[in-house]
């Protein structure tokens, strides 16, 4: 109780605080609401069960004058799947709320945000988990440590960053969920924080992830994450470590664009390898969201961009568990699209 009112006394503080009033000069365009998103369809086959997954999940964003933005994610899916005896595929869509906020810019450090949020535990959920962002289709094993039961939060947070000093920038992350047992806007009751550190001139970016639950058993979750794109290589590396009570684990990811490939340079430039390791292991509690038993896993991918925004994906994973060994394919096609709903007229 005391972790949730000193975030809300946080978030009145930053609220109600003075800020200086940016002149607005006369040509800047008018900022208009915008349609942006992605969708897909995957087939996988996971321990000889194929499954057929088409996907769309449009974001808008309306910017309310300068300093206020309602943002909301939407998510239409269908897991179609074969019934036994059957040689069709048979599902139903299923509609989910992914995020709905009110963003008020208080300063150029401190961004308000009030509604339904994407939890900020780890970089994944936030940043890498949309269908057209990621470079395997298929989820951490860790992904539901910490982000509730619906990946998101029902809340306040405090986020934003600055410049430390000429070597590095920190970024924050600071949210309070209250308890929503209202399906499909269902949230734990938590609060939490995440900070990080990023090096502009090596490209590094270091940080990690708290959270204490505020019902039933009251356990703590962390994490640590870092990513590294080197200037001299067009190579992506990407991890994350993860302990709840629940379950702890880590992921490692690397992807790596053949551009400086140097024969069949056209067809190179647009492929990039993709590979992944994982482990998870079961806590001391139980868990409907994570894994039941000890797991690792290890996928290779190979994804082939048409152009910006259209690729072919495709990657082959084995998983090793005590419940038995599987295979894991996966293959599709994934679109990012942009739609503007008027004209940036000039004010």
């Amino acid at each position: 109780m005391r972790c949730g009112s000193a975030l809300f006394a946080t978030f009145l503080i930053f609220l109600c605080a003075p800020f200086l009033q940016a002149q607005q000069e006369d040509d800047t365009p008018k900022a208009i609401p915008v349609v942006i998103g992605g969708a897909g369809f995957i087939t996988s086959v996971q321990g000889g069960q194929t499954h057929l997954g088409p996907l769309i999940a449009p974001v808008i964003l309306i910017p309310l004058g300068d300093r206020w933005l309602i943002e909301s994610r939407d998510t239409f899916e269908s897991d179609l799947s074969q019934t036994p005896g059957s040689s069709s595929f048979h599902g139903h869509v299923r509609k989910e709320v992914d995020y709905a906020q009110l963003d008020f810019i208080a300063n150029p450090y401190v961004t308000v945000t009030v509604g339904r949020f994407l939890t900020p535990f780890g970089i994944f959920n936030e940043r890498l988990y949309p269908i057209w962002i990621r470079n395997l289709q298929t989820d951490p094993l860790i992904l539901p440590i910490g982000i509730g039961p619906s990946n998101a939060s029902t809340g306040g947070m405090l986020r934003g960053g600055f410049n430390a000093n000429s070597t590095f920038d920190i970024n924050y992350a600071v949210y309070f969920s209250a308890l929503s047992n209202t399906s499909p806007l269902d949230s734990s009751r938590f609060a939490g924080g995440r900070a990080g550190i990023f090096i502009p001139n090596s490209r590094i970016e270091i940080g990690g992830s708290f959270q204490h639950l505020l019902q039933d058993e009251r356990s703590n979750s962390f994490g640590f994450h870092g990513a590294w794109q080197p200037s001299a290589v067009p190579l992506d590396l990407r991890g994350e470590y993860q302990r709840s009570a629940r379950g702890s684990g880590y992921w490692i990811e690397s992807a790596y664009r053949l551009s400086q490939v140097p024969f069949w340079q056209n067809a190179m430039l647009r492929t990039q390898l993709v590979a992944r390791m994982q482990q998870f292991y079961v806590g001391r509690l139980p868990s409907d969201s994570l894994p039941s038993v000890n797991a690792q896993q290890f996928e290779f991918g190979v994804n082939y961009y048409f152009r910006d925004g259209l690729r072919a994906v495709s990657s082959y994973g084995r998983q090793f568990s005590d419940a038995g060994n599987m295979n894991i394919w996966t293959i599709g096609l994934t679109y990012r699209f942009a739609i503007p709903l008027g004209h940036g007229d000039v004010n």
